[in-house]
């Protein structure tokens, strides 16, 4: 299989320090100009580490992709789906790719890494809440990499002048449910 122009050379890793004002200048875009996150402001540099910080306390993937000149094209991680204890075997993911590097297969490659890790970590359920119904290049995205539809929020959140849905996804992994 070949790669999508542009994912050529591009690289998984776990994000480093140095990789943090990338990623928030990616999140910063998606922040103010789409609809897949639901904040209206984008935090610091220093939130967006102390969030990292956070995902890693739990020892979960915090990823991202650089291409072969070592720029960060896109960035993901997981977190705990809900904070209750019931919910400690599931996650929710986030995938973040820069606005130029879209439709290039780096956020497939993010989140298929994502489900591998937290699956090695011993996730049973994988969430992804998506901002928007008619964000198809994610919902395509997750619906390729196995997840299936479980519901959709309506009009659950508002931004850019508009009601948004959130529509909900969700897949196994490793064994999901069928063992304790």
């Amino acid at each position: 299989m070949t790669a999508p122009p542009g994912a050529a050379g591009i690289v998984i890793r776990d994000a480093a320090d140095a990789d943090f004002a990338a990623i928030t200048d990616i999140y910063a875009h998606h922040v103010r100009f789409s609809l897949g996150s639901f904040e209206e402001i984008p935090p610091t540099l220093e939130e967006m580490a102390r969030r990292r910080g956070d995902v890693l306390a739990r020892n979960l993937p915090y990823l991202v992709a650089v291409n072969p000149s070592g720029a960060v094209r896109g960035y993901a991680y997981a977190a705990p789906y809900r904070a209750r204890t019931a919910y400690r075997f599931s996650v929710e993911d986030s995938v973040y790719v820069a606005p130029d590097a879209g439709r290039q297969g780096i956020g497939r490659r993010l989140v298929a890494e994502l489900i591998e890790r937290c699956a090695k970590t011993g996730c049973r359920q994988m969430v992804a809440v998506i901002g928007d119904s008619g964000n198809i290049a994610s919902i395509s995205l997750h619906e390729q990499l196995g997840f299936r539809h479980v519901g959709i929020l309506t009009a659950i959140g508002f931004k850019q002048g508009r009601w948004v849905d959130s529509v909900l996804m969700q897949r196994a992994l490793g064994e999901g449910a069928d063992r304790p």
